[in-house]
């Protein structure tokens, strides 16, 4: 029996090397053109997807009002769009198919085919992670400047606004906010629908998305601006607008990665 023969199909799955390609400033708006194509395309399975993702919003939203934590709904907002490169792989198993040219049916929505489910599932705890440490900043912000008080969420807005102590609540919030969701979009960009098809372990997989930040600012922080806009416009809406704005920005970073990560080298 030779060495290949002998080799386990465990001992191999970590060999494969990413080949990166470097995007255009262009680009951020051309994922997000295929993304719009991708829905108009498929508006049942990705609408749907949508559909399910903003349940799930106003059910956290809902909790929160019945908790009286009302105050901690645009936080907690912010939080969960942190599991949202995640909480996509349905919407990248649809492109995918849709470049296969394979028809879709229901068990496309929750995809089975994952190259490597169990390091999928390490980036999905970091990102958790943050989640956690995100809402628990904020909780530590609000008690802080709040006295311990619960607001309601109208009064909520007008403290934030017209107080000093919520100004500088405010402040703070979002630079440790825009500090955290800068790592989530560093360690997230690329690695979830990486480990979707390539044979790479969780480090692999988040040091090539944290290397194409880094070596191409530009176009990845017009990407992240974008998201960030699309997102708030969903949210404008009560998550309602996130039953559009999710699909096609899931879409759109299915083809992102299609455009920075090209076929491995063995």
């Amino acid at each position: 029996m030779d060495e290949k023969t002998k080799t386990k199909p465990d001992d191999v799955t970590h060999m494969e090397k990413l080949v990166l390609r470097a995007p255009h400033m262009s680009s951020p708006m051309r994922w997000v053109s295929a993304g719009y194509d991708d829905v108009l395309r498929h508006p049942l399975y990705s609408l749907g997807y949508g559909f399910v993702f903003t349940i799930g919003g106003l059910l956290m939203m809902y909790v929160l009002f019945k908790l009286g934590w009302a105050a901690l709904i645009p936080a907690a907002a912010g939080g969960f769009l942190m599991l949202a490169p995640l909480l996509a792989v349905g919407l990248y198993a649809i492109s995918r198919r849709d470049e296969e040219g394979k028809p879709l049916d229901p068990s496309v929505i929750v995809p089975r085919r994952f190259a490597e489910p169990r390091q999928l599932a390490y980036v999905g705890l970091a990102l958790m992670l943050a989640f956690i440490i995100w809402m628990q900043i904020a909780l530590l912000l609000f008690a802080l400047f709040s006295n311990g008080h619960t607001l309601a969420l109208q009064d909520f807005s007008v403290y934030v606004l017209s107080t000093k102590a919520g100004l500088s609540m405010a402040a703070i919030g979002t630079a440790i906010g825009l500090f955290i969701s800068l790592f989530v979009f560093s360690i997230s960009a690329l690695s979830v629908p990486i480990l979707l098809e390539h044979h790479v372990d969780a480090i692999t997989a988040i040091s090539a998305s944290v290397r194409m930040v880094l070596s191409h600012p530009g176009p990845m922080l017009v990407w992240a601006w974008l998201i960030v806009l699309y997102s708030a416009f969903g949210l404008a809406f009560a998550f309602l607008g996130l039953i559009f704005v999710f699909p096609i920005m899931g879409h759109a970073t299915w083809h992102a990665y299609r455009e920075m990560v090209g076929p491995v080298e063995e």
